[in-house]
């Protein structure tokens, strides 16, 4: 049972890295910054995006479409991302 366990624990641990490792490339790498904004912008929509729209990470438009589904939900400083953009 302990051995059941603690293979379950590692498949989570290594799925929890590896959304981690996905959402730091998409927020971070040069083709998707392209898409997305200001390194201050995503830091604003960052704690959203985990919240919301984890299981769309790493797709950027997904990611930017569950922003404006769950938009009355997202944080003072998130919403007003989208409000610059005019989204």
């Amino acid at each position: 049972m302990k051995a059941r366990f603690l293979r379950f624990a590692s498949v989570r641990s290594r799925a929890g890295r590896a959304s981690t490792v996905g959402l730091f490339l998409t927020l971070f790498s040069p083709v998707a910054q392209a898409q997305q904004g200001t390194p201050e912008q995503r830091r604003a929509c960052t704690p959203d995006v985990y919240r919301f729209c984890a299981g769309e990470i790493p797709n950027v438009r997904a990611i930017t479409a569950c922003l404006r589904r769950n938009r009355s939900g997202l944080s003072e400083a998130c919403r007003a991302v989208f409000d610059q953009r005019g989204s």
